[in-house]
């Protein structure tokens, strides 16, 4: 078989390659060991969301129904059907990457696939069979998989990774999250919304250590609130898995013995997952090195997303793949690398961010103004019953440009696009200032922390 391109891995950076280069006229296989969409859609950022929503929508019905005018007996929940619900979610748009292959006329071929030399490639079948394919081009996207914790290793029931979260066929009585990253802290939401006793440990000060201090400062307070336990600011020193259950020893400024529950989820990061065959240089921990173009060390051969290190996100992966094919097939096309970026937490209340946070600021030397406004000022989050929350937003001192934007509350993770295209262009105060945000919507938060910053907010 010889094709223009070949694809390894069918998530978010594999399939978007695979469909771009055959939209741009080229011959295209994709490899995939798994199901189209890669953990992002089957197992990670989709299934997720669906789990969240239920989540979300029970916990409301639970604890904030009379708020809303409502009342009932016996509210009760089906945990196989929440679950379910998320798989058949993530079933479906697995199954429309498949349609878009076949749309786009593109090779999807099952299995692993391998890069035996330049232009070539292996692929194994789940039966062990193996077939040949050549290619100028080969992209590798094989991605990555959860990390484990030293002394702890995965089993499936009682020491289990993000995949094995979002379908325990029984929901657990206790769980200890290690790792309050966007992975820990949406798992934490979802057991704790269902009923479960939810511990999180955390090594850092904060939780989600990624995200500006005040945002992590006011996660953490909101947990507390719902009835998580969060042990910022302590590191595990001993472990032991019963098989039934889990033991952690944890030493910090809160606790110092042992924790357990019925299950540990580990959520301390992800590791690469490198193809066989012929390896191209790594980095020292352990990623793909490519140079401007997404080249590998390897002639031919390229790779994009999490393969090649942080951030480790869906829609990095897929501008990294649109960028790299366009910088292949399209003329005159000069790569670019991610620059800017939003980060979106998907728990409740919701955490996304783009650009600098304050702490790296200080750290730069860079002067700069704050705007921050609490969603209680902004009308159509009080008639919305959301009022949690805030938006934080950081402006250069000197000229006005927007360095940052921080947000907490509900719809963050929507609002954020208007700051990574105000960011991306180099839009100032003046510009978001003289922008009208319609009223009412939460949209208004991000011009009233503008103005905010200026000195003169209007409802706070």
């Amino acid at each position: 078989m010889a094709f223009d391109l070949i694809v390894i891995g069918g998530g978010p950076a594999g399939y978007v390659a695979a469909i771009r280069a055959a939209q741009l006229g080229k011959k295209v296989a994709c490899v995939e060991a798994d199901r189209a969409g890669g953990t992002c859609l089957n197992w990670g950022c989709i299934p997720t969301k669906a789990l969240l929503k239920n989540a979300e929508l029970y916990h409301t019905l639970a604890h904030r129904a009379k708020e809303f005018g409502f009342s009932f007996d016996n509210l009760s929940y089906d945990w196989s059907a929440v679950v379910g619900r998320s798989r058949k979610v993530s079933d479906k748009l697995a199954g429309g990457i498949e349609f878009l292959f076949k749309k786009n006329g593109i090779e999807y071929v099952r299995g692993h696939g391998a890069v035996t030399a330049p232009g070539k490639v292996e692929v194994t079948a789940a039966d062990g069979s193996k077939t040949s394919a050549e290619a100028k081009h080969i992209i590798i996207a094989t991605g990555c998989k959860t990390r484990d914790l030293p002394g702890l290793p995965f089993n499936g029931t009682s020491v289990i990774g993000s995949k094995e979260a979002m379908n325990l066929p029984t929901q657990p009585k206790e769980m200890i999250i290690i790792g309050a990253g966007a992975i820990g802290v949406e798992f934490a939401y979802i057991y704790n919304a269902f009923g479960t006793k939810v511990t999180v440990v955390e090594m850092m000060d904060r939780m989600v250590p990624v995200e500006d201090d005040d945002i992590g400062k006011a996660l953490e307070k909101s947990f507390t609130k719902q009835g998580i336990r969060c042990l910022t600011g302590h590191k595990v020193t001993a472990t032991k898995d019963h098989g039934d259950r889990v033991e952690i020893t944890v030493e910090g400024a809160k606790e110092n013995g042992t924790i357990s529950a019925d299950v540990c989820l580990v959520a301390i990061g992800v590791q690469p997952v490198l193809p066989g065959g012929e390896q191209p240089a790594l980095s020292e921990r352990g990623y793909i090195d490519v140079d401007e173009r997404y080249q590998t060390s390897i002639p031919g051969v390229y790779a994009c997303g999490d393969i090649t290190g942080p951030p480790w996100l869906a829609h990095t992966a897929s501008f990294e793949a649109i960028q790299l094919v366009e910088g292949l097939y399209v003329e005159g096309s000069t790569p670019r690398q991610v620059t800017n970026f939003p980060g979106c937490t998907y728990c409740h209340p919701q955490v996304a961010s783009v650009g600098k946070t304050e702490r790296a600021l200080k750290e730069e030397g860079i002067e700069y103004t704050v705007g921050n406004i609490p969603f209680m000022a902004i009308g159509k989050a009080i008639a919305a019953g959301e009022p949690e929350g805030f938006a934080k937003l950081l402006y250069g001192k000197k000229h006005g440009e927007l360095l940052g934007a921080h947000i907490i509350g509900d719809n963050a993770t929507e609002l954020i696009a208007e700051m990574g295209l105000a960011l991306d262009q180099e839009l100032t105060i003046d510009d978001i200032h003289a922008t009208i945000h319609a009223h009412p919507t939460m949209s208004e938060v991000i011009h009233e922390a503008t103005l905010a910053a200026e000195g003169h907010a209007i409802h706070f």
